[in-house]
């Protein structure tokens, strides 16, 4: 961006006789400043090092964090102050505290850094140390923040999660609300955040977004003990819990036809009777049997065996409610909990599954035998809703093809 005359002037006034080392950044990396202070800090003259890249002045452990600044700078947004390692014209290291100010075009856009820098004088081990720390805290793949009472951020570090974060510091000055992407102020995340105020160490997990985080807050607590804000850290457990709920569905779920086993058929066959016993309402339960499997598996093979059982899973889970639950209950035999429903409205869902079994147009046609149990009439324990059913379902597929009626007796 042209420099007014008179800025210009300035500038070139505050070059020759800033003690810090100022230096200007254009947003690819490359110097376009370069002040007295920055010649006698760095031991390069301006003709050295103007045009170049101001990696060039950095270890390369370095680089990676000039880069997500520039790339900050380039979104509009950078941190102003930090503490960094540089190099000078002899190879040997200097720590510095620099801060930055944005250079801006007419429209008020980031055009270029200003970034002032001086040297902190402090013991080799120290300086070390900081370093480690500071760049550790800014390439763990987490994300860490800091918080005042007011829980805004004061500090934020981490490579993030999922590669989504904004660099280190970046966050500085807006609120945890903003930081966890909470549009609800009342939600978890931020009533665990003010325990931590109150001197609680909590842990939880977040919802954040399409990731999964595990997430510890810490009361922060100044030298004499007093608590002057959090410190919290979040670890991208995404794909860990993907994992869990794959080994569960697994553990829960027939292979063959996706429906749930038996295991979990008894599961939920017990809550809802504890349940029942507690609010004294009506459920039912739905045994069905495959009619001739063993014979379709005689005749065709038992991949036309399996096709079938899925074809009876794929009616039962098209003719039931999604509150419902639909089992297999092993080998030709498959189980259904009706939660909320009476004999009439049990009769009706076996009277709609016959019905599209005769409609279902594969090969070869199948139908399914069908009994009927409703608590508290046929019984008020598992076993005994278990064997009402199966009595009926055996009376009616020993009735055969022809004496079977739509409705249940």
């Amino acid at each position: 961006m042209p420099i007014p005359p008179a800025a210009e002037a300035v500038l070139a006034a505050v070059l020759e006789s800033a003690e810090d080392a100022i230096l200007g950044i254009a947003l690819d990396g490359s110097i376009t400043l370069w002040s007295r202070g920055a010649e006698q800090l760095y031991g390069h003259t301006a003709a050295e090092v103007q045009g170049h890249s101001v990696a060039h002045l950095m270890p390369l452990y370095e680089v990676p964090a000039l880069n997500a600044m520039l790339e900050a700078a380039r979104r509009g947004a950078f941190q102003c102050c930090e503490t960094v390692e540089r190099l000078h014209k002899d190879g040997s290291k200097l720590v510095l505290a620099v801060k930055r100010s944005a250079l801006l075009n007419a429209k008020g856009e980031i055009t270029g850094i200003v970034e002032a820098g001086h040297k902190i004088r402090r013991g080799a081990k120290e300086m070390a140390a900081d370093t480690q720390l500071r760049l550790l805290a800014q390439q763990m793949p987490v994300i860490l923040w800091a918080t005042d009472q007011n829980l805004r951020i004061t500090s934020n570090w981490g490579s993030g999660v999922h590669h989504t974060e904004p660099p280190s510091g970046e966050m500085v000055g807006r609120t945890v609300f903003e930081y966890l992407k909470c549009e609800d102020t009342n939600k978890a995340a931020m009533v665990q955040h003010y325990a931590a105020l109150r001197g609680e160490s909590v842990h939880f997990e977040y919802q954040r977004g399409d990731r999964v985080l595990d997430v510890h807050v810490e009361p922060l607590r100044a030298p004499s003990g007093e608590i002057i804000g959090c410190i919290g850290i979040g670890v991208d457990i995404t794909q860990r819990k993907k994992t869990e709920e794959q080994i569960r569905y697994q553990a829960t779920h027939d292979a063959l036809t996706g429906l749930s086993n038996y295991r979990e058929f008894m599961d939920t066959l017990e809550r809802e009777l504890r349940r029942a016993e507690r609010s004294h309402h009506l459920f039912a339960v739905m045994l069905l049997d495959l009619d001739d499997l063993k014979q379709v598996n005689d005749r065709l093979g038992h991949l036309a065996g399996n096709r079938a059982l899925k074809r009876l899973a794929a009616v039962m889970r098209e003719q039931c409610r999604s509150t419902d639950l639909v089992a297999r209950y092993g080998g030709d035999e498959f189980a259904i909990v009706l939660l909320d429903s009476d004999l009439e409205m049990a009769e009706h869902v076996a009277t709609r599954i016959e019905s599209s079994l005769r409609c279902d147009s594969g090969d070869p046609p199948i139908s399914a035998s069908i009994g009927v149990a409703v608590y508290p009439k046929d019984g008020r324990t598992a076993q005994d809703l278990l064997e009402a059913a199966d009595r009926q379902l055996y009376q009616r597929k020993k009735a055969g093809p022809a004496r079977r009626v739509t409705t249940i007796a």
